[in-house]
């Protein structure tokens, strides 16, 4: 039995006094819906807005930008008070900030984090979300703890980490930030990395999958020391690849370390039968509450109470197999 308690941080809670609010109406746009992150997230929206009593509306993205913009257009022309926007491309967001801006409604980016120049071009623009780098420092650190942990995981005795690195979008800040920040934290914990692989996987189980069938066909598992997802889906991907060579799959002698970051249900569950190693929590409940109290906040003209600056931020935290750390 799993005895992994998450606890999800209650922040600004100086927009409790947000509740009735029945006359405001929010349109989110979330890159795809098709995304086991984003459905926990726009789940958590749904749930805080029927608490606050706001009504709010979701449209999928499909991964297409454009698609995006003309759903972000159709709700400014249907009367929104307040956006939350999950940009496809976040370098888009300049775009989606000067639409906003012209109608005079608040916007409140998730997930995909625009630049700090392009919020500081609208007072009424925003980011909730966590910072990157901290679930890349906590999934390094799970990886170094467990082969300092595991003299048996030095396969070849050398004393170096040989990892294969599992990176979400091109171009996302999550992509860039975990997989800098998970090398450095293996680095810092003295231990020297050497990436044996890496490729983009789009944080799709089925791709990353694919992808770790062929790692494994040219390096050889008996090779490979541990595997850095910068989620759990490419990591789950890559744990079937594993189970595929009879890895990972109770047996001692044939485990490669697994890291992931998220802590979905999926993850928690192949945690639990020794599969993966561990997860760092990306607390979408937290994050999508956040952003609906702030969004119903702004759309109330009451501010922004609870914010650093122009962001909210929702921690990250270790899960490992059968506590957190």
């Amino acid at each position: 039995m799993r005895k992994v308690l998450i606890v999800t941080l209650m922040l600004m809670l100086a927009l409790g006094a947000c509740a009735h609010a029945d006359d405001v109406k929010i349109g989110a746009c979330i890159y795809r819906f098709n995304d086991a992150f984003m459905l926990r997230f726009r789940q958590a929206m749904q749930a805080e807005s029927e608490k606050l009593g706001a009504k709010i509306e979701l449209a999928d993205g499909q991964d297409n930008q454009s698609t995006q913009d003309e759903q972000v257009d159709a709700f400014i022309a249907d009367g929104v008070n307040v956006l939350i926007v999950n940009p496809v491309d976040r370098m888009s967001s300049q775009s989606i900030i000067d639409k906003a801006k012209t109608a005079g409604i608040p916007v409140v980016f998730i997930n995909r984090e625009p630049t700090e120049e392009m919020l500081a071009t609208y007072d009424k623009a925003y980011y909730v979300g966590a910072k990157a780098e901290e679930s890349g420092t906590e999934a390094g650190e799970l990886v170094a703890s467990y082969f300092k942990a595991h003299p048996e995981a030095d396969k070849n005795k050398d004393g170096k980490l040989q990892f294969i690195l599992l990176k979400g979008q091109n171009g996302h800040q999550d992509m860039i930030l975990r997989s800098k920040y998970s090398v450095e934290a293996v680095k810092e914990a003295g231990i020297e990395p050497v990436e044996l692989a890496g490729a983009i996987a789009n944080w799709d189980k089925l791709e990353a999958m694919k992808i770790m069938n062929g790692f494994i066909m040219s390096i050889g598992p008996e090779n490979i020391e541990a595997v850095i997802a910068n989620n759990d889906e490419m990591a789950l991907g890559a744990i079937e690849a594993l189970k595929a060579q009879d890895y990972n799959t109770g047996n001692p002698e044939a485990y490669i370390p697994v890291v992931g970051v998220d802590a979905n249900a999926s993850a928690l569950e192949a945690m639990d039968k020794g599969e993966m190693l561990g997860t760092v929590l990306n607390d979408a409940d937290g994050q999508g509450s956040a952003a609906v109290k702030l969004a119903v906040s702004l759309a109330k003209n009451a501010g922004a109470e609870g914010a650093d600056g122009k962001y909210i931020w929702v921690p990250y935290q270790k899960v490992v197999r059968g506590e957190k750390q």
